[in-house]
Parts: structure tokens; C-alpha cells; sequence
């Protein structure tokens, strides 16, 4: 509830519109970016429904905290990773600031920076947590090509 002015009326009809569910929920999110063109992709609360949970995509998301050492070591390898599949259709790199802006599905937990989960576009709602590899690129590329979906290109021969 997020009134100019609060007294009992206000209160009222706050309490009447939410018995009728005719409330939206107040979503914390910075704005929504007007250039999101680059090869990671700037999730925000009000955008994490069309770009994470899309189920044309699947999508690597990145919960993190500006003020995160082990995130700020993470951002360039991050980069490098969204530049080496820019160009699959299917499948998009992103990163949101957790800490300020919700994460408005519950089967995405932050309990730590970075987090990283990959959602699979037919499986938005049971998304494959990254954990106990390094964070560099060849650790991150293999985890996306393990769980990726639909990728065009071939895989590399080791």
C-alpha cells in the first residue's frame, strides 16, 4: 500500500479493492532500459516476466549486487559470455541488480551474489541453479551448452 495520505478511508478502500483482487502488486524495480540492444541483457523487476520467464528463450540470469567483489570480478567474463552467443536466437544472457529490484517468481532464490540460474524455455518454473564450477567462460559456456535447448551452432570438438 503506497498512499499519499494515510488515514482510515485510505485504508478502507485499500482493504476493499484487495477483497475484490483488484490490487496489482507493488513491484520494486529500477527503470525499465531504453536501449537494451547489448550482449547481456539488463533485467529489471518490471521486465523479469517478458524477458526471463519468455518461453520462446531460454535465458541465463545473473542475480547480483553492485557492491559484490566476487560480482565485479564475475561482469567481464559475464560479458564475454554474452558476446559469444549473441547471436543464438534462442538464448539470452542476462544480469539483474538484486538489490534493487524484485524477483517476482519464487522458484528464482537469491541467497547470495552472484547467483546464477539457467531457465530453460520449457521449464520456467524449474530453473538449473549454476553452482560448484569456476566462474570463468569455459565453466559458464559448458553449463549453458549443457542445459541450452535449442543452440544453432555446432558444438565445439575439445
Amino acid at each position: 500500500m503506497e498512499p499519499e495520505e494515510f488515514d482510515s478511508d485510505a485504508l478502507r478502500q485499500f482493504v476493499l479493492a484487495f477483497k475484490k483482487g483488484k490490487l496489482k502488486p507493488i513491484v520494486k524495480s529500477q527503470p525499465v532500459p531504453k536501449n537494451n540492444k547489448g550482449p547481456v541483457k539488463v533485467v529489471v523487476g518490471k521486465t523479469f516476466d517478458n524477458i526471463v520467464m519468455d518461453p520462446k528463450n531460454d535465458v541465463l540470469i545473473e542475480f547480483y549486487a553492485p557492491w559484490c567483489g566476487h560480482c565485479k570480478k564475475l561482469e567481464p567474463v559475464y560479458t564475454e559470455l554474452g558476446k559469444k552467443y549473441k547471436n543464438e536466437k534462442n538464448l539470452v544472457i542476462a544480469k539483474m541488480d538484486a538489490t534493487a529490484n524484485d524477483v517476482t517468481n519464487d522458484h528464482y532464490k537469491v541467497e547470495g551474489f552472484p547467483t546464477i540460474y539457467f531457465a530453460p524455455r520449457d521449464k520456467k518454473n524449474n530453473p538449473i541453479k549454476f553452482e560448484g564450477g569456476d566462474r570463468n567462460l569455459d565453466h559458464l559456456s559448458k553449463f549453458v551448452e549443457e542445459h541450452a535447448t535449442k543452440l544453432s551452432r555446432t558444438k565445439e570438438e575439445l
